[in-house]
């Protein structure tokens, strides 16, 4: 299972900081998901070997409106591992979700933003996570914290419904707001999810990055093109 973190300078805590403790909780891998105005500075690869633990390079692309969000995803696809939005309104979850190249929906309920059958059909079919975010759970009390639940429930029902994809994510901004992927699956029965809904969504991050690396390797081939073929226009 894999974490996706806001490391310095988006966050509190390094990316090495993260790794560490990541791996110390049994993660397997943690995607660095800085938002695209406050980028790390590291190397995954020589941290992901110090600690045990793969680190996946992504960004989670901040904009005004989807025109501006189109830009940016045109900018970071070919750099990035893993490209997501950060929706909450309604105008860039349904940006997002339309966007084959987009990877992940990021904190879709979280500004007013809605998540409908409409949009589900649409991540189906263009392949986008929808992500399910407890970090208000795990970070907010009272009234805050009982709509925040309520949206996550209503979520779930979607997502269920349409059979859409999902990740899941605590997301923490420090290592010391990291969860060990048992709690969050404690977290996620206590709101009415099963304990194999949380993993898979935690897995996800893994499985997305293991079919990007693949889709951009030399290796790669695109369905339908003859290897003759594809070496020969190459």
């Amino acid at each position: 299972m894999y974490e996706a973190v806001h490391a310095h300078p988006d966050g509190q805590s390094t990316v090495a900081r993260f790794a560490k403790t990541a791996a110390d909780y049994g993660y397997e891998g943690v995607v660095v998901r800085n938002h695209d105005d406050a980028r790390a500075d590291y190397d995954p690869e020589r941290i992901g070997a110090e600690y045990g633990i793969d680190v996946v390079d992504g960004v989670e692309i901040r904009a005004d409106d989807p025109r501006q969000a189109s830009g940016s995803v045109g900018n970071y696809r070919s750099s990035e591992t893993i490209v997501g939005i950060h929706g909450g309104t309604d105008g860039l979850n349904r940006f997002a979700v339309e966007q084959p190249k987009v990877d992940v929906l990021a904190h879709p309920m979280t500004d007013g933003g809605d998540i409908n059958h409409v949009l589900a059909k649409a991540a189906v079919e263009n392949g986008v996570r929808i992500e399910f975010d407890l970090a208000g759970v795990l970070r907010e009390s009272g009234g805050q914290r009982v709509r925040i639940v309520q949206s996550l429930r209503k979520l779930r029902e979607i997502v269920d419904h349409y059979d859409a994809p999902y990740v899941v994510s605590a997301d923490p901004r420090s290592h010391l707001e990291l969860r060990a992927p048992r709690e969050l699956q404690a977290l996620g029965e206590q709101l009415g999810f099963t304990s194999d809904f949380i993993a898979d969504g935690l897995a996800e991050w893994g499985r997305l990055a293991e079919r990007n690396r693949h889709v951009n390797s030399e290796s790669f081939i695109e369905p339908g093109v003859e290897r003759g073929r594809y070496e020969e226009e190459s």
